[in-house]
Order: C-alpha cells, then sequence, then structure tokens
C-alpha cells in the first residue's frame, strides 16, 4: 500500500507542473483572490471589514471561497482521472512485458528440454541401433538362415560404428518390403523375442521423451517415421502377446483439410 502511494506521489510530482488544469487554476485563483480584494477595499474598507462579527466574516470568506473550493475540487478530480489512466497504461505495458518474458521463459526451457532430448535421442539410437543389429545376427546371420555372411555383418557393424545407428533397421525393413515372414524373425526364439521387447520398450520410451518437448509433433513425427520408428511399429503389429495402438502421427489430410479451412476462413 505504502509502495503504490509512493508510486502515485511520485507521478502527482512529475506530472502536475507540465498540467494545464494546475496553470488555469491558479490563474483563477489569483483573479479571484485580487477581485475579492478590490472588492473589500472599495465596497466595504479593510477597516471595517476588520471590525466585521466573526460569524459575519466567517460567512463572507465562506461565500467568496465556495468557487474557488469547486473550482478545485474539479480539477483534481480531472486530474485523478489521468493520473489514474496514465497508472492504467502504465499496468497494461507493464503486463505485455511480462507475458513477453513468460513466453521467452517458455521458449527457452523448450529449448533446453529439445537439447536435452537430442542428446538422449542420439544415446538412444544407438542402443536400438544395436539390438537390431544383435537381432538380425541372430535370425538372419550364420547362427541363423544365413542370409548374411560373416563379411556382411563386419561391414555393417562398421558402419554402425561410424554413425550409421539405422543400418540394421534398414534391413529389416527391406526384408518385409521384400515379402519375407517376420513373424520368427521377431519372435521365432526366445533370445529374438527378448530383443525384440527391448527394442519396442526403449523406443517407446523414446517417442514419450519426443512428445514431451515437441509441441508441433514434428520431433515426434520424425522418430515415428524414422528406420527404427518403422521397424518398431511392425514389431507392434506382430506382437503375439500384446495389441498394442498405433503410433500417434500428424495425419497429412486432416493436416491439408485445416490449411484449407483456414485459408477460406480469412477470406
Amino acid at each position: 500500500m505504502n509502495k503504490r502511494r509512493q508510486i502515485i506521489n511520485h507521478t502527482l510530482t512529475r506530472f502536475y507542473p507540465n498540467d494545464w488544469r494546475i496553470l488555469f487554476g491558479l490563474v483563477i485563483t489569483i483573479v479571484w483572490l485580487l477581485l475579492g480584494s478590490i472588492y473589500i477595499g472599495n465596497t466595504v474598507g479593510w477597516a471595517n471589514f476588520n471590525l466585521l462579527p466573526i460569524e459575519d466574516m466567517g460567512s463572507f470568506l465562506e461565500g467568496a471561497f465556495a468557487p474557488l473550493a469547486f473550482l478545485w475540487l474539479v480539477i483534481g478530480l480531472f486530474i485523478q482521472q489521468k493520473v489514474l489512466a496514465q497508472n492504467n497504461r502504465e499496468l497494461r505495458n507493464s503486463n505485455v512485458v511480462s507475458e513477453r518474458q513468460a513466453v521467452a521463459i517458455a521458449a527457452t526451457e523448450q529449448n533446453a528440454r529439445q537439447e536435452t532430448f537430442f542428446k538422449i535421442a542420439d544415446n538412444t539410437r544407438r542402443q536400438l541401433g544395436g539390438i537390431s543389429g544383435l537381432l538380425l545376427q541372430s535370425s538372419k546371420g550364420p547362427q541363423g538362415d544365413n542370409t548374411y555372411s560373416e563379411a556382411d555383418f563386419m561391414e555393417m557393424w562398421h558402419l554402425f560404428a561410424t554413425g550409421d545407428f539405422e543400418i540394421f533397421s534398414r534391413r529389416f525393413l527391406i526384408l518385409s518390403g521384400k515379402g519375407t515372414d517376420m513373424q520368427p524373425l521377431f519372435y521365432g526364439t526366445q533370445i529374438r523375442a527378448t530383443h525384440t521387447d527391448n527394442f519396442i520398450v526403449n523406443f517407446d520410451r523414446l517417442l514419450k521423451l519426443a512428445k514431451g518437448c515437441d509441441i508441433n509433433n514434428i520431433i515426434s513425427d520424425a522418430q515415428v517415421h524414422s528406420a527404427h520408428g518403422l521397424l518398431s511399429s511392425r514389431m507392434r503389429e506382430l506382437h503375439p502377446r500384446v495389441k498394442f495402438k498405433r503410433y500417434e502421427m500428424t495425419r497429412t489430410g486432416a493436416y491439408l483439410d485445416q490449411i484449407i479451412k483456414n485459408t477460406q476462413e480469412e477470406l
């Protein structure tokens, strides 16, 4: 309360000297006092005025100063309205600044979460790549049906080591595109089922983390449409015990329909 009063007093002190109403009131007051002095001097006389009874003098002064009191009351009301309007403008400006700061803080926090996600995502993609590599080696390597030789796996593991973490997931997708039965590749043995379940769990955790820092679903859509995401979707579809829901993705048709609708509304 005291702080607000100090702000108002500071505003009034800064505001009054520049207000034409104050100058107008001072001029009227001085003119009124001069006219009153002239009236007393010419009509009553100052000597007779000093001899008036107290109640008569009080009645005279009350009537003489009543117009001035009303004048300054009106001036005060106008000044108060102007000060309140100025304070309201300052409050609105303060609210705008606060909103901008809140938006900036939210954007900074969002960027921090996204940076953290990309650091975690890089390690998770490497982990998923290792799991898919072991799964492919178990089903299509020398321990499996020997579709890929030891040399082939050495080359793929070399690509994996140089940063191509989706090399094994892409090989699975190629096999699926050729019509290969993926069920035994994912769940044919206990080891394969374990690798597959680990892959699904880790990718789902990565996707959940992506949605937590992605308001427009750009990052999460990119994860789902990656080789790891497409492979995880296929694994979920073929899971023998669990009926998974499909991954939620941005529907292109619905997105384009919304753009058309917004364009028509603007027109």
